[in-house]
């Protein structure tokens, strides 16, 4: 019988080895170091029927950067990546705010979900245009994005010609910056991406097929996966959540920048998705832990001027602590740096019995990688 101190032990070893733990310690630890700074940090207040505070706007300024974070997980993944999701951002607000400029009644409803309707069409473009690089024409996932990334800026330059567009479209302006039983609208609209890409991924066997592609697309395929078509799948998804970010981000300032909308975005969102545990390698991923990764993006954003980080710093600051983060995920570094209880859990990194074990005959059945959802 074991002892409760025992019980305690390898509750707590359990509890760290959690891949969402860190990323949650580390959220945890980035809001406590505002109260100092800020006292009312956790307050939240209703003011003409609406949330304000701290952590309103935290999720508020941060909902564009989780959804293009979810669209990114599912292309890394599939050991791909997208670097066009800015430019994907600038051309969605870009022809969207366009569009609604030109109308004699920018209220209009039918006009707005036309030309939001243009905007994500746009983006299921782009994504099946990097998808049919990557899957068809066998080009590495980071050049072949890499075309968008640096087209796509110009494309949504020659749409705004080069001004930045403002509007004054009220039911635009709730996509990004209204407010709708209280709390404001981006929140709903993340919350039903986010549980739809749960939903397909993790109840049906969506989620399986992306990781055997990311883990082995060739083998996927002699085994009847279609992973060209999975592949191309993803990168249209991962456009659409860029698509609705742009729309998001370009209604909450009622204007379309071409050239600085989603400016790199698609880092904070690649740091985002490894900071929740997805490997960049392919394979397993975590959309739980991707949403806590850009929240821990978005909240480092809001401490840098919290605390007042000199601005031509801030960006050193915010590689610094990505690094901790990182590391701290690493069980190797935790074994180092803090011993045996918080490394790996195997039998060597342990002192466990089991490199006492006799070494036994592995058969091809036993030694054939197993497929596992996290």
């Amino acid at each position: 019988m074991s002892t409760p101190s025992a019980a305690t032990t390898s509750r707590w070893r359990a509890l760290t080895h959690h891949h969402l733990f860190w990323p949650v310690a580390v959220l945890v630890a980035l809001l406590l170091v505002n109260v100092p700074f800020t006292p009312d940090f956790f307050s939240i207040k209703m003011t003409d029927g609406h949330l304000y505070g701290s952590l309103v706007s935290i999720v508020l300024f941060g909902s564009p950067l989780i959804l293009v974070a979810v669209g990114m997980t599912l292309v890394i993944a599939t050991g791909g990546i997208d670097l066009s999701v800015g430019a994907v951002v600038a051309i969605t607000g870009a022809l969207t705010c366009s569009y609604i400029s030109d109308q004699a009644d920018q209220n209009a409803l039918s006009a707005v979900f036309l030309a939001m309707g243009v905007g994500l069409v746009a983006a299921v473009v782009c994504g099946l245009w990097n998808g049919f690089l990557v899957a068809r024409m066998g080009i590495q996932p980071i050049i072949a994005t890499l075309i968008i990334m640096v087209a796509g800026r110009g494309v949504a330059q020659l749409i705004t010609d080069g001004q930045i567009i403002t509007i004054n479209s009220e039911p635009y302006k709730l996509i990004g910056g209204g407010y709708w039983l209280t709390l404001p609208f981006s929140i709903f609209v993340v919350a039903v991406v986010v549980a739809v890409t749960v939903a397909l991924t993790r109840r049906t066997a969506l989620g399986l097929l992306v990781e055997s592609v990311g883990g082995n697309a060739e083998a996927s395929r002699l085994v009847g996966i279609r992973s060209r078509r999975i592949m191309i799948m993803v990168y249209v998804f991962c456009a659409v959540c860029a698509g609705i970010a742009g729309l998001m981000i370009s209604s909450n300032t009622s204007a379309a920048d071409g050239n600085n909308a989603g400016l790199w975005i698609e880092l904070d969102a690649i740091l985002a998705v490894v900071i929740g545990g997805t490997s960049l390698l392919g394979g397993r991923f975590s959309i739980g832990g991707t949403v806590i990764g850009a929240l821990v993006i978005q909240t480092l954003t809001t401490t840098i001027y919290t605390i007042g980080v000199p601005t031509q710093t801030n960006l050193v600051f915010k590689a610094v602590v990505v690094i901790v983060v990182c590391l701290l995920q690493s069980p190797k570094f935790r074994a180092k740096v803090f011993g045996a209880k918080f490394g790996p859990k195997s039998g060597a990194a342990s002192g466990g019995s089991a490199a006492a074990e006799p070494a036994k005959t592995v058969t091809t059945a036993e030694a054939a990688p197993k497929m596992e959802v996290s």
